[in-house]
């Protein structure tokens, strides 16, 4: 049964690349401030790095996440690109995780939200085999990232993050300890 349009959606916002190195300052006072003013519900934030819950009865993600990035604009003076994803898509990226989540480390599991489903052909020329023991899978509209070091001294993850393999392709990337607090603090 679908909702009803009065019903509000629980969803999570990704920022991408704020509060990195002291640019593209973004104190989450004033994005739960900026997130309250576009009319959303039950607004929360998680760490300092670009994660946001809260409820709307909008039903498009797209639409929600370019009214979030013009509102940011508007009001830090740059822009910052978003993602959202409803609860019930971020538990089926947990619950598709085709790593032993439970046996790693958050910091050795990643996951890379897309905002549209790349086709395979577009990491086809990655030798997997070169990156070993480093590995990635794909998703519904996510990368899924192995890498036993860590992102931060990953050679496939910075393959992964090339611009020209994500290009037309809006990408964050959270680790599996962040995947699974956005899971719980969406869900019902």
């Amino acid at each position: 049964m679908s909702p009803k349009p009065t019903e509000r959606t629980t969803y999570a916002a990704l920022l991408r690349g704020i509060n990195v190195g002291g640019n593209k300052k973004v104190p989450m006072a004033e994005l739960r401030a900026v997130m309250e003013q576009l009319g959303h519900g039950d607004v929360r934030t998680y760490l300092q790095s670009g994660n946001a819950v809260f409820s709307s009865r909008e039903r498009e993600p797209d639409m929600l996440a370019r009214a979030l990035e013009a509102a940011i604009e508007a009001h830090f003076g740059f822009r910052v690109p978003c993602l959202v994803v409803d609860g019930r898509h971020l538990r089926a990226v947990a619950d598709a995780c085709p790593f032993p989540a439970a046996e790693l480390e958050g910091r050795q599991l990643h996951v890379t939200f897309l905002s549209a489903q790349p086709s395979p052909e577009r990491y086809a020329g990655i030798d997997a085999r070169a990156f070993l023991p480093e590995e990635f899978r794909l998703g519904d509209r996510v990368v899924y990232l192995y890498a036993p070091g860590g992102l931060g001294t990953s050679k496939l993850g910075e393959v992964l993050h090339r611009p020209a393999l994500l290009k037309g392709l809006d990408a964050t990337t959270r680790n599996w300890n962040t995947v699974v607090k956005l899971v719980e603090l969406t869900g019902d």
